[in-house]
Formats: structure tokens, sequence, C-alpha cells
């Protein structure tokens, strides 16, 4: 059963990097794998946890007084103990893509993407990069790199301009969402797991995350030169349906409720997804009296309640289920194995987060994030001897942030940026991998650099 627990994350895993061949949707495949493991280990549970390999199992046995239960332990204690932490996620990420379809829908991001009036394609490039890197920081890099390609088909008319300014979009995002506690999901998951603070991840990441961004943008403007053309915009592309100083409001309170979620978790040290409740609610009451008066029109278009209907519910159902998954594997003590092996072979922290960023280009960075949260418990760091690297704040994480951020960006599947930008231009795989890996593995490289000599001064 411990074997075909793996078996199955693996195999789905495969339908998952594969998506585009298989045309199955992944998050129908990672809430499989996540329900099977889970029903995998329940079932042969006994047997599982008799290897001990697991180290929440020999954890619970030691605090446990009279007789314990292998099945209230799985069903009980771990389960439930996981899915408090998974659903901590996925109502962060909610109440956050909610927030954010909001400002778009009110034309906020107009305010910003109006004043790029450039034509020099490398002048651009930068503006561009700039913009991307200093967005994906205060929102998510996915959603940064859906309305930065937007605007970029308003901007550029030839297709292979556009490419590679998608590219360098996804390197930007991927590198800005690093360094800030509500930019990338990874970065989310391990400030929320309290791997990190928000304060120390900035301070720490921000440096490598921008000579990352600074070296790939100079790279890819070595792939670009004369002047941009602009497409010819149709009418209904052009029309405005909201004025000026409804698009500021909505852009200064939609990004205030978004940088105000590290406040409200320092100030009540309760979890960042109720400051992120708390902002949506008070948007969604102030939007709500603002459109009392307003056309049933606007408010079929502009309520909370129609922009909750767009989100993205695959993209969360797809985290509930790998995340689960992974949740199964870290319980049945797969993971545990995995960081003694780690250890035993590897032991330098520093080669074993970037083999993580590495490996994040193939395989999704969150579950392999979850993994690592897994393998090196806080609780566990001074008794494994690491007491400098592995406690919150330790280099560990704060390099964890980088790598797992900005790895994916090697290949074009590797993050949910890229995927995002492959979808919307379609973007061949070969090409990126061609014109693009190598600067991204470049930028990459330099920031980890910085990371390490950063943490030798």
């Amino acid at each position: 059963m411990f074997l075909l627990m793996l078996a199955v994350f693996v195999i789905g895993y495969g339908f998952i990097v594969f998506e585009h061949i298989n045309h199955i949707n992944k998050a129908a495949i990672a809430l499989l794998i996540g329900s099977l493991t889970w029903a995998i280990y329940a079932i042969g549970g006994s047997g599982v946890l008799e290897l001990g390999f697991s180290s929440a199992w020999q954890n619970y046995l030691a605090s446990a007084h009279g007789t314990v239960n292998i099945h209230q332990f799985i069903t009980h204690h771990q389960l439930y103990h996981h899915l408090s932490e998974i659903s901590s996620i996925l109502f962060f990420l909610m109440g956050a893509m909610t927030i954010v379809e909001l400002v778009d829908r009110y034309q906020g991001f107009r305010v910003i993407t109006t004043k790029i009036n450039s034509s020099s394609a490398v002048k651009l490039l930068w503006i561009i990069s700039g913009l991307t890197f200093l967005m994906s920081a205060v929102l998510d890099n996915l959603t940064t790199t859906i309305v930065i390609i937007t605007v970029l088909r308003k901007l550029l008319t030839q297709k292979d301009n556009r490419w590679i300014f998608a590219s360098m979009v996804v390197v930007s995002a991927n590198a800005g969402g690093a360094w800030s506690p509500i930019g990338d999901v990874t970065t989310i998951m391990l400030w929320i797991g309290s791997q990190v603070t928000a304060a120390h991840i900035i301070t720490a990441v921000i440096l490598p995350s921008l000579v990352n961004v600074i070296v790939s943008t100079f790279l890819f403007s070595l792939l670009v030169k004369g002047q941009t053309i602009r497409p010819v915009l149709p009418e209904n592309e052009t029309r405005e349906f909201t004025t000026f100083q409804e698009r500021v409001f909505m852009l200064v309170v939609g990004t205030l409720a978004l940088i105000s979620v590290p406040i409200f978790k320092t100030i009540t040290h309760l979890p960042p997804y109720l400051g992120m409740l708390l902002g949506l609610a008070v948007l969604w009451i102030m939007t709500d009296r603002y459109l009392k008066n307003r056309s049933a029109e606007d408010k079929r278009t502009l309520t909370v309640t129609a922009v909750i209907k767009t989100i993205d519910i695959p993209t969360v159902l797809f985290f509930l289920g790998i995340l689960s998954a992974v949740s199964a594997l870290q319980s049945a003590g797969h993971l545990d194995l995995m960081a003694q092996f780690m250890d035993e072979k590897v032991k330098n922290i520093y080669v074993i987060d970037m083999i993580i960023g590495v490996v994040s280009s193939i395989v999704d960075n969150v579950p392999l994030v979850a993994a690592s949260m897994g393998m090196y418990q806080i609780a566990g760091a001074e008794a494994a001897g690491y007491l400098g690297n592995f406690v919150q704040d330790g280099n560990f994480w704060s390099f964890l942030a980088y790598c797992a951020g900005t790895g994916g960006s090697i290949l074009i599947i590797g993050s949910a940026a890229g995927v995002a930008a492959m979808g919307l231009e379609k973007i061949d795989f070969m090409w990126y991998l061609k014109k693009v890996s190598v600067i991204a593995l470049a930028g990459y490289m330099a920031g980890a650099l910085t990371f390490y000599l950063q943490t030798m001064i």
C-alpha cells in the first residue's frame, strides 16, 4: 500500500504534466489522486504505518495515553489537521482572486496600462518587465500574467515579439511573486505555514529576485529591436464603461485590501485568509451600496456576486486535490523518507533548494513546496541539528521561496504563469525551450548566487 500510494501520485502527476496531450483537465486528475491516496492510506494504514517511516505516527504514539487507534489517527487526527491547513490556503486564494477580478471588472488596471506609450521595443520590454515585477508582488503572479498579456495584445502586432514579451512576463511575474508574502502561491504557503514571516521574506529574497529579473530582461532585450507596431483595436475594446474616478478608486481600495493582509496578520496573529476575507467583505459592502441606484446591467457586471461566478474555480480545485495528495504522502511517511535521503546524499541546503527549483520547472512548484514543508518541519529542526536553517525565517525556507518561485520559469509548463501565457498566446513548448529556457536559467542562477553571497555577508 505504501508503494501503491506513491504510484498513484506519480502516474496521476504524469497525466497532469501532459494535460495538453491527454486533454483531461488537471483539476480532475488532482482531485482523483488526492482522494485515492487517502483512500489507499485508510484501507492499508496498519501496514503503511508499521514500516516506521511516518514521523507523525511516531509523535502520535509518543503523546498518546492508553490504546491507540490507527483508523482514528488517519481519519481524524491527520485528515482533519491537513484539511484545515489546505482550507486556509484555498480561502486565501479565492478571496484574493475575487478582489483582483473585481478591480479588473471596474477597469482599474487601465489607470496603469494607459500610461504605457513607448514605441521602442527594448524600452517597452524594460517597462513591462518592471511593471510585471512590481504588480506580481501585490497581486499573484498568475493574475499579473493574464493582465499584462492582455495589455500586450493592445501594444504589439507581431507574433514573435508578443511571444518574447509574454515569456519575459512569465519570468518577471515569477520573480516578483517570490519575494512577496502575497505574490506567489508557494510563498503564501510558507508564510501561512509560519516557515517565514512577511518582513523577513521581503528583505531576504527581494534582491535575488531583482537580480534575476534584471539579468533575464537584459538577455531578452538582445532578442528584440526596432519599433513596435500597435494593432488597430475594435470599438468594443476601446469603449470605457466606468469613469476615471471609479477606476482610480477601485484600484486604490483593492490594492489596499491586498496589502493590508500582512498587517492584519501581524496585529492579530490570526491566519492571513481571515484578513483577505475581511478585505473582500469591505469591498463587497462598498460596491453593493455604491451600485444600489445603478442600472440592472451595471449590477449584473460590477457586483461581487457577478465577479465570484467568473473566478477560476478549477485552479482552486487543482490545489485542493494536489495538496490533499501531498498531505497523504506526508502523513504516511513518504516525505520523511525523502528528507532522510536528501540529508544523507545531498546535505547542503542550498543545493537541495536549487534542485527543488529546477525540478519545479517540470513538476508544479505547489506540491514540491508542500512536500518540503512536510519533509522539514520547524518543530523538528533543533532535534535534526539544523537550528539555524530550518527554524522560522531560516535560510532553507527563504531560499526555497526564491527557488520554487523562480525555477518554474525554466520551462513554459513549470509555473501557473507559464501555463497561462502558453494558453493565451499559444506559445510552442519547443520554441520556449530553445529561446527562453537558457535565459530563465541564467536569471535563476544569478539570483541564487546573489542569495548565497547575501547570506555570507
